[in-house]
């Protein structure tokens, strides 16, 4: 299959997990009386854009995962504040990207069935050879939108062990969730300033992170993040790799090549290790449907359904 069709079928199912429809339980085929179309019209929106922007796959996974670990996936990340304080305003989510792209979407289907399809993103992680999921639909949006409570939720790319695990666990999810959804990182790219303390300013008594190898940290000082104070230059999560949905990320960070300190973290720990390594000697297939799995169950984090939540009818404003 080519990257590009790879790439639409990818951001079409992680799409498709963020637009929910709007009554009832969880289930499958939810569009079927409601808005039959619903399905059809995202993918087919996808596959016609993804093209010219083929990279967007990545942020849409990031974008879901970022809005189910604050108040459950309520489409509360794409709400704007007058004020500043929404979690799209807190720095996890302010290199976030794809708003615009999922406003679209949204116009689209309120068009086709009005206040029907919540905001509350599945078809993109095909797109780049990666695991096809089911996506239950029948999720309602979010009406509260908070930098703080984002700010304390999201897992900073600083994190340790200890704090993976608790912010994993605060949302009903296991460590082999945690290694799962962190093989993410396979595809996508991020930015220095989510690293440059692991080669500049890592502990009052050491500047470089010794968890990171040497050469790589050499290589990006040299080559990609040249100073402490480089907060734009782009830098790949999987180097050479990061267009592909595959187990590189996870041999990258047995070799000490992990881009965070968070990847680093999943070293650190007898479990962890121990199923990377399961992961790595194991199929890639097998990886897809593991992966899958762990997408789902956080699809379902502290849902909102049937009189819970609202429909709104322009994702970014909260009282739509």
């Amino acid at each position: 299959m080519k990257l590009s069709n790879v790439m639409a079928a990818f951001a079409a199912m992680v799409l498709m997990g963020m637009f929910v429809s709007s009554d009832a339980q969880l289930q499958m085929n939810f569009y079927a009386k409601s808005c039959p179309k619903a399905e059809k019209i995202i993918s087919d929106h996808i596959e016609k854009h993804i093209h010219n922007g083929p990279s967007l796959a990545a942020p849409l996974i990031r974008m879901h995962f970022h809005d189910c670990f604050v108040r459950g996936c309520d489409g509360s990340v794409l709400i704007n504040s007058t004020s500043g304080n929404a979690e799209k305003d807190a720095p996890p989510n302010l290199t976030l990207r794809g708003f615009g792209f999922v406003e679209r979407i949204k116009t689209i289907l309120e068009a086709e069935c009005p206040k029907t399809v919540s905001c509350a993103a599945r078809d993109a992680v095909v797109a780049t050879g990666g695991p096809w999921w089911s996506v239950p639909t029948g999720r309602r949006d979010g009406r509260i939108s908070n930098l703080t409570e984002a700010s304390n939720n999201i897992p900073p790319p600083t994190s340790n062990f200890t704090t993976l695990q608790r912010l994993f666990a605060n949302q009903g999810l296991n460590l082999k969730d945690l290694v799962l959804l962190s093989g993410a990182h396979t595809i996508g790219v991020s930015h220095c300033s989510s690293m440059n303390t692991r080669l500049y300013n890592f502990s009052t008594t050491v500047k470089q992170d010794p968890a990171l190898d040497s050469e790589y940290a050499a290589n990006l000082k040299a080559n990609k993040c040249k100073s402490l104070n480089d907060n734009t230059t782009i830098i790949e999560m999987d180097p050479g790799s990061r267009k592909s949905f595959d187990l590189s990320y996870y041999r990258l960070v047995l070799k000490r090549r992990g881009l965070f300190q968070s990847d680093s973290a999943l070293t650190t720990n007898s479990a962890t290790l121990k199923m990377i390594n399961d992961l790595v000697n194991g199929s890639e297939e097998k990886f897809y449907k593991a992966f899958a799995k762990s997408m789902e169950k956080m699809g379902r984090v502290k849902v909102k359904t049937g009189s819970a939540g609202v429909i709104r009818t322009v994702c970014s404003v909260a009282g739509s």
